[in-house]
């Protein structure tokens, strides 16, 4: 379990900024305990638990990095034209049968050892054949198209720092080196549920006043996304009874519990109740549209077990910007990542929208190419919190600064891609 106390993320603010909840993760919330090490086809999206070094030079010999011809660049004359015997032919896999000669060059391939003596490679497309003489032109720099011993990365150099999420490419590094598992953290245990008497398994008769449970499977693929293990604990009546016996067995075998919907100030939100029968609600408003109504707390299992919560809005669309926003840097703290907030790229708005200042809102959108052919941000038809189409037919959420009040067409506006979220 994270080391939580019930006063982990408690503020004094009525209604936090997001970069002051961010703080309060990244300084108050302590990645889980627990260490393992994973194959490297099951590494992708885990982290890093300690420093890894090189174990050897990559590349481990000095190569080619072209097909054409090695050869010494003392032998070659300034005015070009030199003429170089070609003494043998080297594949990728195989070594020179002998040191290059004064006057020689190599035939060579792409990822072959260079020769010793050799240091320059003149390509293929450049060369000139007489017979088995090399005509060598003009303009060819020492070092050109050779590949140095270490230069990607040198034995006891730094691979991967502990926080590191590992993707693609770190595990194609990971096996340059030869290895075949790397250590890395346990993955955060996360219990999810929905709640309202309204919500409906799929799959199942829909009652008049009923609505298919959305919010359940959007999250649950999002947990997964950022590398966590999710338990689905289905749907909970709304019941503060209920509720409070789910969230106390939850907190008991779990990192992180999230709940969506039942987190508002109606009547039938029992979720905030709930979580103080068995732990601490300490905030549950942050400055943010859609889904200001935001619970985040502690809760307590049975023994000394914590576990963080998050309570989410029931609406679809407020539910996914709340997870980018809350739900994100929270999992990856626990997860034991480097904090990196979301990248936000600056693009030129092609629309106009008022708001209230002292918040940040996301509208739903995409980039499309403007008049001059440069990406602008375009909103969705429905701005709807409701709206699931929002997050299907769009490419990512379009940010408006806290204290913005009014975006007029040609201002620049913030954008973070979909995939940023999920990856």
């Amino acid at each position: 379990m994270p080391q939580l106390s019930e006063d982990s993320f408690a503020v004094g603010a009525p209604v936090l900024r997001i970069e002051e909840m961010e703080r309060l993760i990244v300084e108050r919330v302590q990645p889980v305990p627990g260490f393992e090490a994973v194959p490297l086809r099951a590494a992708p999206g885990r982290v890093v638990a300690q420093p890894i070094a090189a174990l050897r030079d990559l590349p481990p010999f000095d190569n080619s990095a072209v097909d054409g011809y090695a050869l010494r660049h003392t032998d070659l004359g300034a005015a070009g034209g030199t003429r170089l015997a070609v003494a043998d032919c080297v594949m990728a896999g195989h070594a020179a049968a002998r040191p290059l000669g004064a006057g020689e060059a190599v035939r060579i391939f792409t990822g072959a050892p260079l020769p010793k003596g050799a240091d320059t490679v003149l390509m293929q497309e450049d060369a000139t054949l007489d017979g088995d003489v090399l005509v060598v032109p003009a303009g060819l720099a020492p070092g050109d198209n050779r590949r140095r011993a270490g230069e990607d990365i040198a034995v006891g150099g730094l691979m991967f720092p502990a926080g590191r999420r590992l993707a693609a490419a770190d595990i194609a590094l990971a096996a340059a080196q030869g290895l075949t598992a790397l250590p890395v953290r346990r993955r955060v245990a996360v219990a999810l549920f929905s709640t309202g008497d309204e919500i409906v398994e799929p799959g199942t008769a829909l009652p008049p006043s009923g609505i298919y449970d959305a919010n359940r499977y959007l999250l649950l693929a999002l947990v997964e996304k950022l590398g966590a293990v999710p338990t689905d604990l289905g749907i909970l009546p709304d019941d503060p009874d209920a509720l409070a016996a789910a969230l106390r067995e939850a907190a008991a075998g779990h990192d992180l519990v999230i709940t969506s919907g039942g987190v508002s100030t109606g009547e039938a939100d029992h979720v905030r109740t709930a979580v103080e029968r068995c732990g601490r609600v300490v905030f549950w408003r942050i400055a943010i549209k859609p889904g200001r109504p935001v619970a985040m707390g502690v809760l307590a299992g049975a023994g000394e077990a914590r576990a963080a919560f998050v309570g989410l809005p029931g609406n679809p669309a407020a539910a996914f910007v709340t997870f980018a926003r809350v739900v994100r840097p929270l999992l990856l703290r626990l997860a034991g990542a480097t904090p990196r907030p979301l990248p936000v790229v600056p693009v030129r708005a092609g629309f106009a929208h008022r708001k209230k200042p002292g918040r940040r809102e996301y509208l739903r959108g995409s980039l499309r190419p403007g008049p001059d052919g440069l990406p602008e941000a375009v909103v969705y038809r429905l701005e709807g919190a409701g709206a699931i189409t929002s997050l299907t037919e769009t490419d990512g959420l379009i940010e408006i600064g806290d204290d913005v009040i009014a975006v007029a067409p040609g201002d620049t506006v913030g954008f973070v891609s979909y995939t940023e979220i999920a990856g």
